[in-house]
């Protein structure tokens, strides 16, 4: 039986269903065989176009998008808005009815303002995909980071993950535990008081102050990077004085299970979430998410853009 996503647009991990998530799981395990052709190319979205839409700076996003669309043979548009009309003052609204002119099969979309993507998504007949706005959600990272885990791992329920630093600002950390509660994971959080939001206890994680009692026990550590650019100041003394509490080095990995998975969702802040031994050390998964990006970002690219998957 031919299925795929019931939507339009990926706009978060909260408004996924468990099957809608596995579904992009499976498919992402296909796509990935891709990767390791001599010729890394098929026709699946041939004649489709795809825009990616960036207001924010990104590497492993945009890269990933782009040739996750590539490999699959869709035309792809990237804009960067310090060369778009969004200088002259363009509207979101201006600019996505102006893309929509141009008939775009999908718009990914990275924006500063959460819930941007959702206002695009009211706009456009164009399939939409949230790859990152604000401090909401980041839905493919958390996608791909769910992908990493069951690759190793095998399953994701009854999986216990702790999530460590600046929870208050971060995407990656609300789309995870979205998507990590809906597939049957226990989620811990930690960080400094001043870097956890008060709902914390409401979406059904545990809430720690302190590193060592938090990653005890735990099969994945994620470590997040200290968003200095959405900070307003004040949130912790130093970086130093960070990176002695938070900071996750191989002294305190002695705390965690032997067989501990490290996560980051990128870019490092080397020597301050996380030391350079444990971020290039064998439980180390760092690398394995970004290869994992374009596969996953290669199956809600097929799922959304008219693709299918055959299911026996």
């Amino acid at each position: 039986m031919a299925v795929g996503l019931k939507r339009k647009d990926l706009l978060g991990t909260r408004d996924l269903s468990p099957e809608e998530i596995g579904l992009i799981l499976d498919t992402a395990t296909s796509m990935k065989e891709i990767a390791s052709r001599d010729i890394k190319k098929v026709p699946t979205l041939r004649g489709k176009t795809i825009i990616n839409l960036f207001y924010e700076p990104s590497t492993r996003t945009r890269t990933s998008f782009e040739i996750a669309g590539k490999w699959m043979s869709a035309d792809v548009i990237n804009i960067s808005t310090g060369s778009s009309s969004v200088v002259k003052g363009e509207t979101l609204k201006d600019t996505g009815l102006t893309l929509q002119a141009m008939h775009p099969d999908v718009v990914v979309i990275r924006h500063a303002a959460a819930g941007a993507p959702q206002i695009l998504a009211g706009l456009l007949k164009a399939s939409v995909i949230n790859a990152g706005d604000g401090a909401h959600e980041h839905p493919t990272q958390a996608l791909l980071d769910l992908f990493t885990i069951r690759e190793k791992r095998g399953t994701l329920s009854g999986l216990k993950a702790a999530i460590v630093g600046d929870i208050l600002h971060s995407r990656v950390a609300r789309s995870n535990i979205f998507a990590m509660r809906k597939m049957g994971m226990q989620v811990r959080v930690c960080g400094p008081a001043t870097m956890l939001p008060r709902y914390m206890d409401r979406l059904g994680v545990e809430v720690f102050h302190r590193i060592e009692p938090a990653i005890a026990d735990m099969d994945i550590i994620m470590m997040l990077r200290i968003q200095l650019e959405r900070q307003g100041g004040g949130l912790f003394p130093t970086l130093r004085e960070y990176s002695k509490l938070f900071g996750l080095n191989l002294d305190r990995l002695k705390a965690a299970k032997q067989d501990v998975l490290i996560m980051h969702p990128g870019p490092i802040n080397r020597g301050v979430e996380i030391s350079p031994e444990v971020a290039d050390g064998p439980y180390s998964l760092i690398l394995n998410q970004v290869e994992n990006g374009v596969a996953v970002r290669m199956a809600v690219l097929y799922l959304l853009a008219g693709g299918q998957t055959t299911t026996n």
